[in-house]
Protein backbone atom coordinates (compact mmCIF):
# COMPACT_ATOMS: atom_id res chain seq x y z
CA UNK A 1 0.00 0.00 0.00
CA UNK A 2 1.58 3.26 -0.94
CA UNK A 3 0.47 6.65 0.88
CA UNK A 4 1.85 10.13 0.54
CA UNK A 5 4.11 11.19 3.46
CA UNK A 6 3.25 14.07 5.37
CA UNK A 7 7.05 15.06 4.73
CA UNK A 8 6.62 16.11 1.34
CA UNK A 9 3.48 18.67 2.04
CA UNK A 10 3.55 22.07 2.12
CA UNK A 11 2.88 22.49 5.59
CA UNK A 12 3.67 26.28 6.77
CA UNK A 13 1.04 28.09 7.17
CA UNK A 14 -1.51 25.64 5.93
CA UNK A 15 -4.99 24.58 7.64
CA UNK A 16 -4.24 20.87 8.50
CA UNK A 17 -7.19 19.06 9.24
CA UNK A 18 -6.28 16.20 11.62
CA UNK A 19 -8.61 13.42 12.63
CA UNK A 20 -7.63 11.95 16.12
CA UNK A 21 -9.89 9.51 18.41
CA UNK A 22 -10.15 11.19 21.50
CA UNK A 23 -12.78 8.88 22.43
CA UNK A 24 -11.16 8.67 26.38
CA UNK A 25 -12.22 7.36 29.31
CA UNK A 26 -14.06 10.19 31.64
CA UNK A 27 -14.38 9.95 35.32
CA UNK A 28 -16.39 12.78 37.05
CA UNK A 29 -16.15 15.10 33.67
CA UNK A 30 -12.13 14.61 33.65
CA UNK A 31 -10.22 12.63 31.33
CA UNK A 32 -8.96 9.40 33.86
CA UNK A 33 -6.98 7.41 30.90
CA UNK A 34 -4.74 9.96 28.81
CA UNK A 35 -3.32 7.12 26.34
CA UNK A 36 -5.09 7.99 23.23
CA UNK A 37 -3.71 11.84 23.94
CA UNK A 38 -0.55 10.74 24.09
CA UNK A 39 -0.68 9.15 20.85
CA UNK A 40 -1.35 12.16 18.87
CA UNK A 41 0.83 13.95 20.18
CA UNK A 42 3.61 13.49 17.90
CA UNK A 43 1.96 14.31 14.91
CA UNK A 44 0.20 17.65 16.48
CA UNK A 45 3.72 18.62 17.11
CA UNK A 46 4.85 17.88 14.03
CA UNK A 47 2.45 20.18 12.53
CA UNK A 48 2.91 22.46 15.16
CA UNK A 49 6.86 22.98 14.80
CA UNK A 50 6.41 23.50 10.82
CA UNK A 51 3.58 26.28 11.56
CA UNK A 52 0.63 24.80 10.37
CA UNK A 53 -2.48 25.52 11.84
CA UNK A 54 -3.67 22.09 13.68
CA UNK A 55 -7.49 22.16 13.74
CA UNK A 56 -8.18 18.86 15.38
CA UNK A 57 -11.34 16.32 14.37
CA UNK A 58 -12.72 13.72 16.81
CA UNK A 59 -15.49 11.94 17.87
CA UNK A 60 -16.70 10.87 21.51
CA UNK A 61 -19.08 8.46 23.15
CA UNK A 62 -22.06 7.76 21.68
CA UNK A 63 -24.84 11.08 21.13
CA UNK A 64 -26.61 9.73 17.95
CA UNK A 65 -26.25 12.91 15.65
CA UNK A 66 -27.82 15.74 18.84
CA UNK A 67 -25.80 17.93 21.14
CA UNK A 68 -25.24 16.09 24.41
CA UNK A 69 -23.83 18.30 27.20
CA UNK A 70 -22.22 14.85 28.95
CA UNK A 71 -20.64 14.05 25.78
CA UNK A 72 -18.75 17.47 24.67
CA UNK A 73 -14.97 17.20 23.99
CA UNK A 74 -14.61 20.26 26.17
CA UNK A 75 -12.80 18.36 29.29
CA UNK A 76 -9.94 16.80 26.80
CA UNK A 77 -8.32 20.32 26.04
CA UNK A 78 -6.76 21.13 29.48
CA UNK A 79 -5.35 17.97 29.48
CA UNK A 80 -4.52 17.97 25.96
CA UNK A 81 -2.87 21.59 26.48
CA UNK A 82 -0.86 20.22 29.51
CA UNK A 83 0.52 17.18 27.30
CA UNK A 84 1.44 19.41 24.32
CA UNK A 85 3.15 22.75 26.53
CA UNK A 86 1.10 25.19 24.41
CA UNK A 87 -2.30 26.46 24.62
CA UNK A 88 -5.26 24.84 23.24
CA UNK A 89 -8.20 26.87 21.98
CA UNK A 90 -11.79 24.74 21.89
CA UNK A 91 -15.05 25.73 19.44
CA UNK A 92 -18.69 24.56 20.35
CA UNK A 93 -19.22 23.29 16.86
CA UNK A 94 -16.93 21.50 14.13
CA UNK A 95 -18.93 23.02 11.39
CA UNK A 96 -20.92 26.18 10.81
CA UNK A 97 -20.02 30.22 11.65
CA UNK A 98 -18.45 29.76 15.37
CA UNK A 99 -16.30 26.74 13.77
CA UNK A 100 -15.46 28.77 10.78
CA UNK A 101 -14.71 32.16 12.82
CA UNK A 102 -12.49 29.86 15.29
CA UNK A 103 -10.47 28.65 12.35
CA UNK A 104 -10.15 31.97 10.75
CA UNK A 105 -8.73 33.23 13.80
CA UNK A 106 -5.89 30.89 14.13
CA UNK A 107 -1.86 31.99 13.97
CA UNK A 108 0.28 29.44 12.19
CA UNK A 109 1.63 27.16 14.87
CA UNK A 110 -1.59 26.92 16.99
CA UNK A 111 -3.87 24.31 18.26
CA UNK A 112 -7.79 24.32 17.76
CA UNK A 113 -9.71 21.12 19.16
CA UNK A 114 -13.44 21.61 17.65
CA UNK A 115 -16.62 19.61 19.02
CA UNK A 116 -17.57 16.47 19.04
CA UNK A 117 -18.42 15.35 15.71
CA UNK A 118 -20.59 12.58 16.19
CA UNK A 119 -23.13 15.74 17.37
CA UNK A 120 -24.03 16.20 13.88
CA UNK A 121 -25.89 13.30 11.53
CA UNK A 122 -23.48 13.73 8.38
CA UNK A 123 -20.85 11.80 10.53
CA UNK A 124 -21.92 8.64 10.86
CA UNK A 125 -23.76 8.50 8.05
CA UNK A 126 -20.81 9.94 5.74
CA UNK A 127 -22.57 12.15 4.49
CA UNK A 128 -21.03 13.96 1.49
CA UNK A 129 -22.21 17.38 2.58
CA UNK A 130 -20.94 17.13 6.14
CA UNK A 131 -18.06 16.13 5.09
CA UNK A 132 -17.68 19.29 2.68
CA UNK A 133 -17.86 21.34 5.46
CA UNK A 134 -15.80 20.18 7.40
CA UNK A 135 -12.80 20.32 4.09
CA UNK A 136 -14.13 23.59 3.65
CA UNK A 137 -11.86 24.68 6.87
CA UNK A 138 -8.92 22.88 5.62
CA UNK A 139 -5.99 22.79 3.14
CA UNK A 140 -5.43 19.32 3.73
CA UNK A 141 -6.33 16.51 5.85
CA UNK A 142 -4.03 14.21 8.56
CA UNK A 143 -5.83 10.58 9.63
CA UNK A 144 -4.13 9.38 13.09
CA UNK A 145 -7.22 7.51 14.11
CA UNK A 146 -6.12 4.11 13.37
CA UNK A 147 -8.64 3.11 15.73
CA UNK A 148 -11.55 4.56 13.78
CA UNK A 149 -10.47 3.51 10.51
CA UNK A 150 -12.77 0.58 10.40
CA UNK A 151 -15.47 2.90 10.32
CA UNK A 152 -16.77 4.82 6.55
CA UNK A 153 -17.84 7.98 8.30
CA UNK A 154 -17.33 11.74 6.93
CA UNK A 155 -14.27 12.25 9.07
CA UNK A 156 -12.59 9.14 8.15
CA UNK A 157 -13.37 8.53 4.92
CA UNK A 158 -15.53 11.24 2.57
CA UNK A 159 -13.25 13.96 3.72
CA UNK A 160 -10.15 12.00 2.88
CA UNK A 161 -11.34 12.13 -0.75
CA UNK A 162 -11.94 16.06 -0.72
CA UNK A 163 -8.60 17.19 0.31
CA UNK A 164 -4.84 15.76 0.01
CA UNK A 165 -4.85 12.91 2.77
CA UNK A 166 -1.77 11.86 4.69
CA UNK A 167 -1.68 9.28 7.36
CA UNK A 168 -0.25 11.02 10.75
CA UNK A 169 2.71 9.08 12.57
CA UNK A 170 0.25 7.17 14.96
CA UNK A 171 -1.62 6.14 11.94
CA UNK A 172 1.71 5.31 10.36
CA UNK A 173 3.55 3.47 13.05
CA UNK A 174 0.10 1.25 13.16
CA UNK A 175 0.23 0.33 9.54
CA UNK A 176 3.66 -0.50 9.52
CA UNK A 177 3.43 -2.65 12.56
CA UNK A 178 0.45 -4.60 10.75
CA UNK A 179 2.02 -4.86 7.86
CA UNK A 180 5.23 -6.46 9.47
CA UNK A 181 3.07 -8.73 11.42
CA UNK A 182 0.85 -9.81 8.23
CA UNK A 183 2.06 -8.18 5.61
CA UNK A 184 5.69 -9.16 4.55
CA UNK A 185 6.52 -10.47 8.29
CA UNK A 186 9.16 -12.44 9.20
CA UNK A 187 8.95 -16.19 9.05
CA UNK A 188 8.55 -18.32 11.04
CA UNK A 189 5.00 -16.34 12.31
CA UNK A 190 3.33 -17.93 15.34
CA UNK A 191 -0.12 -16.48 16.02
CA UNK A 192 -1.44 -16.39 19.64
CA UNK A 193 -5.87 -15.86 19.83
CA UNK A 194 -7.27 -16.10 22.78
CA UNK A 195 -10.75 -15.26 24.49
CA UNK A 196 -13.84 -16.67 25.51
CA UNK A 197 -16.19 -17.61 21.95
CA UNK A 198 -15.25 -19.00 18.88
CA UNK A 199 -18.24 -17.10 17.43
CA UNK A 200 -16.98 -13.76 17.90
CA UNK A 201 -13.28 -15.23 16.32
CA UNK A 202 -14.45 -17.22 13.29
CA UNK A 203 -13.22 -14.62 10.37
CA UNK A 204 -10.68 -13.86 12.44
CA UNK A 205 -9.30 -18.06 12.52
CA UNK A 206 -10.45 -18.76 8.66
CA UNK A 207 -7.68 -15.64 7.82
CA UNK A 208 -5.18 -16.51 10.31
CA UNK A 209 -5.31 -20.11 9.41
CA UNK A 210 -4.05 -19.40 5.72
CA UNK A 211 -1.25 -16.42 6.70
CA UNK A 212 0.48 -18.41 9.57
CA UNK A 213 2.75 -21.01 10.24
CA UNK A 214 1.28 -22.10 13.77
CA UNK A 215 -1.44 -20.70 15.45
CA UNK A 216 -2.18 -21.94 18.97
CA UNK A 217 -5.58 -21.32 20.30
CA UNK A 218 -6.08 -20.19 23.91
CA UNK A 219 -8.64 -19.27 26.70
CA UNK A 220 -12.79 -20.55 26.83
CA UNK A 221 -12.61 -20.58 23.04
CA UNK A 222 -10.32 -23.13 23.30
CA UNK A 223 -12.75 -25.67 25.08
CA UNK A 224 -15.11 -26.12 21.56
CA UNK A 225 -11.92 -27.38 19.71
CA UNK A 226 -11.15 -29.26 22.78
CA UNK A 227 -14.52 -30.56 22.56
CA UNK A 228 -14.31 -31.30 18.69
CA UNK A 229 -11.85 -33.93 19.51
CA UNK A 230 -13.72 -35.65 22.10
CA UNK A 231 -12.50 -34.18 25.46
CA UNK A 232 -14.83 -33.75 28.46
CA UNK A 233 -14.80 -30.18 29.32
CA UNK A 234 -16.71 -30.68 32.73
CA UNK A 235 -18.29 -27.34 33.69
CA UNK A 236 -16.18 -25.50 31.53
CA UNK A 237 -17.69 -22.83 29.06
CA UNK A 238 -18.28 -24.66 25.80
CA UNK A 239 -20.22 -23.60 22.79
CA UNK A 240 -21.58 -26.88 21.63
CA UNK A 241 -22.78 -25.76 18.84
CA UNK A 242 -19.56 -24.75 17.09
CA UNK A 243 -18.24 -28.18 17.26
CA UNK A 244 -19.17 -28.87 13.54
CA UNK A 245 -17.73 -25.38 12.59
CA UNK A 246 -14.09 -25.73 15.33
CA UNK A 247 -13.71 -29.70 12.88
CA UNK A 248 -13.76 -27.28 10.06
CA UNK A 249 -11.03 -24.95 11.16
CA UNK A 250 -9.25 -27.63 12.25
CA UNK A 251 -9.10 -29.63 8.94
CA UNK A 252 -8.39 -26.22 7.16
CA UNK A 253 -5.63 -25.35 9.04
CA UNK A 254 -4.01 -28.79 8.47
CA UNK A 255 -4.43 -28.44 4.68
CA UNK A 256 -3.30 -24.69 4.90
CA UNK A 257 0.11 -25.94 6.08
CA UNK A 258 -0.60 -24.03 9.55
CA UNK A 259 0.24 -26.25 12.40
CA UNK A 260 -2.80 -25.80 15.49
CA UNK A 261 -1.82 -25.54 18.72
CA UNK A 262 -4.37 -26.63 21.52
CA UNK A 263 -4.13 -27.06 25.03
CA UNK A 264 -2.39 -30.34 26.00
CA UNK A 265 -3.54 -29.57 29.77
CA UNK A 266 -5.19 -27.41 31.96
CA UNK A 267 -5.66 -25.04 35.12
CA UNK A 268 -9.38 -25.90 36.53
CA UNK A 269 -10.94 -25.09 39.63
CA UNK A 270 -14.78 -25.66 40.62
CA UNK A 271 -15.36 -22.02 40.96
CA UNK A 272 -14.28 -18.69 39.72
CA UNK A 273 -13.08 -16.29 42.39
CA UNK A 274 -9.79 -15.18 43.64
CA UNK A 275 -7.53 -17.65 45.28
CA UNK A 276 -9.39 -20.64 44.95
CA UNK A 277 -8.13 -24.40 45.22
CA UNK A 278 -7.11 -25.10 41.68
CA UNK A 279 -6.09 -27.94 39.91
CA UNK A 280 -3.58 -29.10 37.11
CA UNK A 281 -5.16 -31.66 35.10
CA UNK A 282 -4.32 -33.60 32.16
CA UNK A 283 -7.28 -33.30 29.67
CA UNK A 284 -8.69 -36.70 30.33
CA UNK A 285 -8.98 -35.91 33.93
CA UNK A 286 -11.01 -33.09 33.97
CA UNK A 287 -14.16 -33.31 36.66
CA UNK A 288 -17.66 -32.93 35.54
CA UNK A 289 -17.69 -29.95 38.47
CA UNK A 290 -14.15 -28.44 37.32
CA UNK A 291 -14.28 -25.32 34.74
CA UNK A 292 -10.74 -24.86 32.28
CA UNK A 293 -10.01 -21.47 33.97
CA UNK A 294 -6.23 -21.15 32.60
CA UNK A 295 -3.43 -22.82 30.59
CA UNK A 296 -1.74 -25.38 31.90
CA UNK A 297 2.03 -26.14 31.98
CA UNK A 298 2.68 -28.19 29.98
CA UNK A 299 0.43 -25.75 27.40
CA UNK A 300 2.32 -22.71 28.34
CA UNK A 301 5.57 -24.88 27.88
CA UNK A 302 4.68 -25.98 24.58
CA UNK A 303 3.33 -22.37 23.70
CA UNK A 304 7.25 -20.78 25.13
CA UNK A 305 9.05 -23.34 22.94
CA UNK A 306 7.12 -21.88 19.20
CA UNK A 307 7.64 -18.54 20.27
CA UNK A 308 11.34 -19.55 20.66
CA UNK A 309 11.42 -20.94 17.26
CA UNK A 310 9.42 -17.92 15.54
CA UNK A 311 10.11 -14.65 14.36
CA UNK A 312 7.07 -12.90 14.39
CA UNK A 313 4.46 -13.32 16.77
CA UNK A 314 0.81 -11.42 16.12
CA UNK A 315 -1.55 -11.74 19.49
CA UNK A 316 -5.26 -11.06 20.12
CA UNK A 317 -6.81 -12.52 23.45
CA UNK A 318 -5.49 -14.08 26.57
CA UNK A 319 -5.01 -17.30 27.67
CA UNK A 320 -7.23 -17.52 30.86
CA UNK A 321 -9.44 -15.47 32.80
CA UNK A 322 -6.39 -12.88 33.43
CA UNK A 323 -8.77 -10.48 35.49
CA UNK A 324 -9.06 -13.04 38.47
CA UNK A 325 -5.85 -14.43 39.64
CA UNK A 326 -4.31 -16.96 40.06
CA UNK A 327 -5.54 -17.65 36.37
CA UNK A 328 -3.78 -15.09 34.67
CA UNK A 329 -0.50 -16.87 35.30
CA UNK A 330 -0.60 -18.11 31.64
CA UNK A 331 -1.16 -15.36 29.88
CA UNK A 332 1.25 -13.72 31.69
CA UNK A 333 4.29 -15.59 31.90
CA UNK A 334 3.91 -15.86 27.61
CA UNK A 335 3.66 -12.59 27.48
CA UNK A 336 6.55 -11.99 29.62
CA UNK A 337 8.39 -14.33 27.02
CA UNK A 338 7.51 -12.58 24.25
CA UNK A 339 8.24 -9.62 25.62
CA UNK A 340 11.67 -10.63 26.60
CA UNK A 341 12.43 -12.43 22.96
CA UNK A 342 11.10 -8.79 21.17
CA UNK A 343 13.16 -6.64 23.41
CA UNK A 344 16.17 -8.99 22.39
CA UNK A 345 15.50 -8.37 18.94
CA UNK A 346 14.70 -11.89 18.00
CA UNK A 347 10.82 -11.51 17.94
CA UNK A 348 8.68 -8.96 15.94
CA UNK A 349 6.08 -9.32 18.42
CA UNK A 350 2.57 -7.35 17.66
CA UNK A 351 -0.42 -7.61 19.68
CA UNK A 352 -3.75 -5.49 20.07
CA UNK A 353 -7.58 -6.20 21.14
CA UNK A 354 -9.25 -4.18 23.99
CA UNK A 355 -8.77 -7.45 26.59
CA UNK A 356 -4.96 -8.18 24.99
CA UNK A 357 -3.92 -5.19 26.19
CA UNK A 358 -5.62 -5.21 29.92
CA UNK A 359 -3.96 -8.31 30.42
CA UNK A 360 -0.42 -7.30 28.98
CA UNK A 361 -0.50 -4.12 30.95
CA UNK A 362 -1.77 -6.57 33.67
CA UNK A 363 2.04 -8.30 32.87
CA UNK A 364 4.12 -5.05 32.82
CA UNK A 365 4.51 -5.84 28.94
CA UNK A 366 3.45 -3.35 26.74
CA UNK A 367 6.25 -1.23 26.64
CA UNK A 368 8.60 -4.59 25.54
CA UNK A 369 6.59 -5.57 22.47
CA UNK A 370 7.16 -4.91 18.75
CA UNK A 371 3.90 -2.46 19.41
CA UNK A 372 0.86 -3.29 21.22
CA UNK A 373 -2.46 -1.87 19.61
CA UNK A 374 -4.90 0.32 21.42
CA UNK A 375 -7.06 0.39 18.17
CA UNK A 376 -9.81 -2.34 19.07
CA UNK A 377 -12.22 -3.06 16.38
CA UNK A 378 -10.11 -1.42 13.37
CA UNK A 379 -7.13 -3.82 14.62
CA UNK A 380 -9.49 -7.27 15.08
CA UNK A 381 -10.88 -6.26 11.61
CA UNK A 382 -7.50 -5.65 10.13
CA UNK A 383 -6.67 -9.04 11.43
CA UNK A 384 -9.45 -10.69 9.54
CA UNK A 385 -8.25 -9.78 6.59
CA UNK A 386 -11.11 -6.58 6.34
CA UNK A 387 -10.53 -3.33 4.24
CA UNK A 388 -10.74 -0.73 6.82
CA UNK A 389 -12.42 2.10 4.95
CA UNK A 390 -10.54 5.04 6.30
CA UNK A 391 -6.84 3.66 5.14
CA UNK A 392 -8.26 2.34 1.96
CA UNK A 393 -9.22 6.42 1.38
CA UNK A 394 -5.64 7.26 2.49
CA UNK A 395 -4.28 5.65 -0.50
CA UNK A 396 -2.81 6.70 -3.66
Amino acid sequence: MTYRRLEEASLAGARALVRVDFNVPMKDGEVSDDTRLRAALPTIRRLCEVGARVILLSHFDRPKGRPVASMSLAPVTAPLAALLGVPVTFCADCVGESADRAVAAMQPGEVLLLENLRFHPGEEANDAGFAAALAANGDLFVNDAFSAAHRAHASTEALAHLLPAYPGDSMRRELDALDSALGSPRRPVLGIVGGAKVSTKLDLLNNLIVRLDTLAIGGAMANTFLLAQGVDVGASLVEPDLVATATSIMAKSKDAGCELLLPVDAVTAQTLAPGVRTFDRNLDAIGADERILDAGPRTLARLIHAMENSRTLIWNGPLGVFEVPPFDAATSAAAQRAGALASAGALVAVAGGGDTVAAFNHARVCDQFSFVSTAGGAFLEWMEGKTLPGVAALQV
